[in-house]
């Protein structure tokens, strides 16, 4: 059994070697209380209980801690204990490996309960077992209220004994921990979806006639939200506005980004601007709003008109969307003229804004649009480094429709298949919306889909 190492070497000169009898323990007089101990590191629990535990013991008393020390030997060399006469010097000695703490509750410097809290705050995912005199078994049962894994009795202690309460401390405080990340991870779970259904918008296309579905996921992992950004919205005179956009980059300031221009968007759309001088406003917001000069995003918007059979599209940078009609392949909506992403290209005079023309498109009687962000074509197949692109895309989602799926079931289909392809989920945020006009003999749809 290896020896218990002394805070201080200096310190090491008490007699450490006489054995006392067991299963009693002998115990110095205390003496007077000591200023309180300077705050303990936090320590971290160890991932797996190991086959040797190394347990710090704080005792004041060198005859207490060459007993612990014998009782321990008597049992193998299960345990590897340190000692530490106060919290001062325990302070130093706690590390990430430490598994287990043996805290006797007289200690003069802040013994007692207020030690032990003091140390549970420092060193919230190590497992503490209090130790106590007969006359303090109530305490010993305090100090478990207050967050130790268990108590122990100095006069009746033996090797077995002291050697089994000090794995049940560690198992218990790992599955206490198990426990509170499970917790933590289901209200943290409920309050990100919360706030993401506050994030992202609801449609307003409430007489429009069109049904509305989309989905979107961000990149990063644990995110509520990442840079894309979408909306739809119909105004007085039966126009139906729709946006998708995407701020490059990952992270919450990209996000916030991201918010911030969907929410300009609807406000302008109401306030009556439309085409380029509405995205020349957006950029203005997207220079007063970024973190830096290098940040950009793309833009698809649409203007359908209030019968559903044509559209005015601006693209500032951004992937063209998907026309699908009964039928006929899906075909991508004219790219050919669309603009440089908001925020590459200063605008300096009022003409720069035409850098943005708007292109008229026929989508028919009976149409679905999907518009998405270049994190839905971008996804490898295989391992390789071939991307899935928009032809890929086109393949991907005629062989859909000729399966029959439709509305909320396709985009859904067409992301788990993308994430497939991937070979996991994608690096990039995704968003998809699928805006649809049926025939004129189908019931009227929920314009914000089931």
């Amino acid at each position: 059994m290896a020896a218990i190492e002394s805070a201080h070497e200096q310190q090491s000169s008490a007699p450490s070697s006489t054995p006392i009898p067991r299963p009693r323990l002998s115990s110095s007089k205390r003496s007077a209380a000591k200023q309180p101990a300077a705050p303990l590191p936090v320590t971290a629990l160890p991932t797996a209980v190991p086959a040797t535990l190394s347990v710090l013991l704080i005792d004041d008393d060198p005859g207490d801690a060459e007993a612990v020390r014998n009782l321990l030997a008597e049992v193998g060399n299960e345990v590897q204990l340190r000692w530490a006469r106060n919290l001062d010097e325990a302070a130093d000695m706690l590390n990430a490996d430490t598994a287990c703490i043996l805290l006797d509750l007289e200690l003069p410097d802040g013994g007692g309960l207020d030690g032990l809290r003091r140390l549970l705050r420092r060193a919230p995912r190590t497992a503490v077992l209090a130790v106590t005199g007969t006359a303090d078994v109530y305490l010993g049962a305090a100090a478990v209220a207050a967050g130790a894994q268990d108590f122990l009795v100095k006069q009746e202690m033996d090797g077995r004994l002291l050697t089994r309460a000090v794995r049940y401390a560690v198992e218990r405080k790992r599955a206490d921990e198990s426990q509170r990340r499970l917790v933590e991870a289901e209200l943290r779970g409920q309050e990100n979806a919360r706030l993401q259904r506050h994030l992202l918008p609801t449609p307003l296309l409430e007489g429009s006639g069109l049904a509305f579905h989309a989905r979107y996921r961000p990149g990063r992992r644990r995110a509520l939200l990442g840079g894309d950004f979408y909306d739809a919205v119909r105004t007085a005179d039966g126009t139906v506005h729709v946006v998708i956009g995407d701020v490059c980059g990952h992270g919450p300031d990209e996000a916030a980004l991201g918010v911030a221009l969907r929410i300009a968007w609807r406000t302008l759309v109401f306030a009556g601007l439309t085409g380029e001088a509405l995205l020349a406003v957006l950029q203005r917001v997207l220079e007063h709003e970024r973190r830096s000069e290098e940040i950009f995003a793309t833009l698809c918007m649409l203007a359908i008109e209030p019968d559903g059979e044509f559209a005015e599209l601006h693209l500032a940078g951004h992937p063209a969307p998907l026309l699908l009609r009964e039928f006929r392949p899906p075909e991508l909506l004219p790219y050919d003229n669309g603009g440089p992403a908001l925020g590459l290209l200063s605008l300096d005079t009022p003409t720069d804004a035409e850098q943005w023309p708007p292109r008229k498109v026929r989508l028919g009687d009976e149409w679905s649009l999907m518009l998405y962000t270049d994190g839905l074509i971008e996804g490898r197949i295989g391992a390789g480094t071939r991307r899935l692109g928009q032809e890929g895309l086109i393949g991907m989602i005629a062989d859909h429709q000729q399966s029959g799926l439709r509305d909320e079931f396709l985009i859904d289909t067409a992301m788990s298949e993308v994430e497939d392809l991937n070979g996991g989920a994608l690096a990039d945020d995704v968003a998809v919306l699928l805006l649809s006009r049926p025939a004129a003999d189908d019931p009227d749809p929920d314009p914000l889909g089931p």
